[in-house]
């Protein structure tokens, strides 16, 4: 059984997932991040591929993006940097990121080094469903990757029923149509929403994305789904100043406790 998998069986509600951008703030803070996280009481890390052109992401994340790039990370620089990954984390770790990349390092070579360094799944936004059916998917299952969908509000019950056959894991709620770190607050319009997919009953889990920023954020989004993602606001936590592993670990103290 996969990781994430495990994860979901033995806590299925209030799960944190908890994203941030390879690279940044400095080039070689990728394994301290996931370390501290973990210590911290994260329970799920998502660690972003660094990509010129982050679509579903907003100015902050797409920030992060910049500086890594600057900073020099790249696809075979992450993978080295996670070599050893699996001797100090022992948490799920997905990645998020575009095809566009994973595509040009080559995508059966880059499913091989993820099974290598222990990752367990990917969240890929831009890649179609007919597409992974048909092309990604024997890579992916035959390298133990778990290809993690996202829905939004306008996301049709029949498409929501279809990911929720052809997936594995969790499916990643998007709350609004907007981009990461757009909104803050959950409106009652997206309460409806999370209680419309609630109410269909979901063989996968579901983690609420995009707006969840605080305790008070992440206390709803657990009301309305198995735990949810944070992403914006802790790229703000480790860009302050002061020792990053003491702020990772206010970060999540304030959010789960």
């Amino acid at each position: 059984m996969n990781r994430i998998e495990k994860l979901f069986e033995t806590k299925p509600e209030r799960v944190l997932n908890v994203y941030f951008t390879a690279g940044y703030p400095k080039l070689n803070d990728t394994l301290g991040i996931m370390q501290s996280l973990e210590k911290s009481g994260a329970d799920l890390i998502e660690v972003g591929i660094p990509f010129s052109d982050p679509v579903a992401d907003g100015p902050t994340i797409q920030e992060s993006n910049g500086v890594a790039l600057a900073n020099g990370m790249t696809v075979k620089l992450l993978f080295e940097q996670l070599a050893e990954l699996r001797k100090s984390v022992s948490i799920p770790v997905v990645l998020m990121g575009y095809i566009n990349p994973i595509v040009q390092y080559g995508v059966e070579a880059f499913c091989k080094k993820c099974q290598e360094v222990g990752v367990d799944g990917l969240i890929l936004p831009d890649l179609p469903m007919f597409e992974y059916m048909e092309v990604y998917k024997p890579v992916f299952d035959a390298h133990g990757l778990l290809n993690i969908f996202l829905i939004t509000p306008q996301t049709s019950e029949a498409r929501i029923r279809e990911i929720d056959n052809n997936s594995k894991g969790f499916i990643y709620m998007v709350s609004s149509a907007s981009t990461t770190g757009a909104k803050t607050g959950i409106s009652t319009d997206q309460e409806a929403y999370f209680a419309r997919v609630k109410a269909m009953n979901l063989k996968n889990p579901t983690l609420i994305g995009f707006g969840i920023s605080n305790k008070e954020t992440f206390d709803k989004a657990c009301a309305n789904a198995n735990g949810a993602i944070i992403g914006s606001a802790f790229i703000k936590a480790i860009t302050q100043e002061g020792d990053l592993d003491s702020n990772i670990e206010k970060f999540i103290k304030d959010i789960k406790e």
